[in-house]
């Protein structure tokens, strides 16, 4: 089965490529504009939103129905980052040359060599504490635009890059507070909706240091630092992880 190369999009397969024009309207849901793309219409976006964020809520490691909801619900906020990335050097570069996140871009191996505190160093010591790889990020499906969809995907492949910079663990305390962080600087409804509700699957102890200290400190480094869609992390492994977060405008993190 192979795909048709439409300019940047794709036509799917189709038993018959010779429409009436009649069969015009349907033959446009067959047109993709990247890989992997599935075209929907404003109400089933509707329906995958209500269902994704009901699901999503009630099983937040969900990941499948956070990514749907993200994709959905997202448009806004996502012309909103591809616009600041568009106007930064760095992050125009990044939209440019589409740099990926993955095993098979990542020298694990080097990253593993270089000496403590240093950014790769402490990314790799991160994806292995938390038994975690960026591999498993689910792939962009329902975003209508090519350079908006490589955005998100952007955003979900440095997610892991934002823990390992603000300090938080995997567990359900540290991904509110990296939610309450990426909701401040993204402003995806996704992000909002997992910082409001995600504390509610919170112990009372965990629940008064996440109001009482991290959930401050989180909001006031959303809004001190920069964009962070527009570094090129690949090439700053070497730094060190105090060096990145003061350039960045991260806060240190408190203990937890």
């Amino acid at each position: 089965m192979r795909f048709r190369q439409l300019g940047r999009g794709y036509q799917l397969p189709h038993a018959d490529l010779t429409v009436t024009p009649e069969e015009h309207v349907d033959e446009e849901r067959y047109y993709q504009l990247y890989p992997g793309h599935i075209p929907t219409s404003p109400l089933q976006k509707v329906l995958l939103s209500a269902g994704s964020a009901f699901m999503a809520l009630y099983n937040p490691f969900r990941h499948d129905m956070v990514a749907v909801l993200g994709e959905t619900t997202g448009s806004s906020a996502l012309r909103s980052l591809r616009d600041k990335m568009r106007h930064d050097p760095e992050g125009y570069q990044i939209l440019q040359e589409r740099p990926r996140i993955r095993l098979s871009t990542l020298d694990v191996t080097g990253l593993r060599g270089l000496p403590d505190g240093t950014f790769g160093r402490e990314y790799v010591r991160f994806l292995d504490s938390n038994r975690v790889s960026p591999d498993t990020r689910m792939p962009v499906k329902f975003v209508d635009d090519e350079e908006l969809a490589y955005v998100i995907q952007r955003y979900r492949e440095v997610h892991d890059l934002m823990h390992t910079l603000l300090g938080m663990p995997t567990n359900m305390l540290g991904e509110v507070v990296v939610k309450w962080f990426e909701a401040i600087q993204t402003g995806l409804p996704m992000c909002i909706l997992g910082a409001v509700f995600g504390p509610v699957r919170l112990n009372a102890r965990k629940l008064q240091i996440l109001t009482m200290e991290l959930i401050p400190w989180a909001v006031q480094s959303g809004r001190n630092a920069s964009c962070v869609l527009n570094f090129y992390y690949e090439n700053r492994w070497e730094q060190t992880v105090e060096s990145l977060r003061e350039e960045i405008g991260i806060l240190h993190p408190p203990a937890i």
